[in-house]
């Protein structure tokens, strides 16, 4: 989930950045195509694009930044590489650096990659940012919008909504392995419930991303899927990343003896492998 910085507001598209798991506000007259993009073996160019679905011309200013996950799945912006982190950034070059997309129309940003000689095996990540310019014309100044029909002057606040997706290079030899840890059920009428907590480990050398799916199974009773999330990380250096889902199951259903799986699994566009499961079985 990113983190907002005034007087901008950071959005990540198809719930790349979130836990406590649910979705997060998003600009609708943007969407970005893909939401991810991911260098490797060979590959050496790329492309996004940017549709605008709004009724009015758009303006984007496009720009390479870096970014921290935290353990709850933020995003910081930050200048300096911590333990462990390698940037993308010197290696990409991108064209247009700034685009204005008619109504139910598309741009194309095309992404090239250049890797030094010497570049040492491991995986480099950095965020492509999508920032909205205001409109500067005089149509659409606080003076001209705020006027009403007795010729008084309001206030008009626009939102300045930008969004980002990671750009991934990946050299040479990397692996990852997960697992799932600290599984616990939040019943209704506590804190923050009904919900499941529970920890997503990685080890290893790359990023890990997937969709999650959560059943549950009445202790005489067939299973029942309860809740799902869709496109799920854990960056590099992150060692673990803490989730947070609601659920609920039909009224009547006797949650005592039950059993509640999770699975986290690479999206189905990947091949839809198995990385982690957990269950939990209720006293």
């Amino acid at each position: 989930m990113s983190t907002s910085r005034s007087p901008w507001l950071w959005a990540q598209w198809l719930i790349a950045g979130f836990l406590s798991l649910h979705s997060l506000p998003a600009r609708a007259d943007l969407m970005l195509f893909p939401t991810r993009v991911v260098f490797e073996k060979e590959q050496r160019s790329a492309q996004v694009e940017l549709v605008n679905q709004g009724k009015t011309p758009e303006t984007y200013r496009i720009s390479v930044v870096n970014r921290r996950m935290g353990e709850s799945g933020e995003f910081i912006v930050i200048t300096e590489p911590g333990p462990g982190e390698q940037f993308a950034e010197s290696m990409l070059r991108y064209s247009p650096r700034q685009v204005t997309i008619p109504p139910g129309s598309s741009q194309t940003v095309r992404i090239l990659l250049r890797k030094p000689a010497d570049l040492v095996p491991g995986e480099y990540r950095s965020h492509l940012q999508f920032d909205r310019v205001a409109d500067a014309s005089g149509s659409s100044s606080v003076e001209e919008q705020g006027k009403d029909k007795a010729g008084g002057v309001g206030v008009v606040l626009s939102a300045l909504v930008g969004a980002s997706i990671p750009v991934i290079v990946r050299h040479g030899d990397t692996d990852a392995q997960v697992s799932l840890s600290k599984l616990a059920f939040l019943p209704p009428g506590s804190p923050n419930g009904p919900a499941l907590t529970f920890e997503i480990n990685r080890q290893g050398s790359r990023s890990v991303y997937g969709d999650i799916d959560v059943s549950f199974t009445p202790k005489q009773g067939m299973p029942m899927d309860v809740t799902k999330a869709a496109g799920v990380a854990v960056y590099v250096p992150n060692a673990l990343r803490r989730a947070r889902m609601q659920v609920s199951v039909p009224e009547g259903t006797v949650l005592a003896g039950g059993t509640w799986h999770v699975r986290y699994r690479e999206r189905a566009e990947a091949g839809g492998k198995l990385l982690a499961d957990s269950t939990l079985v209720l006293p």
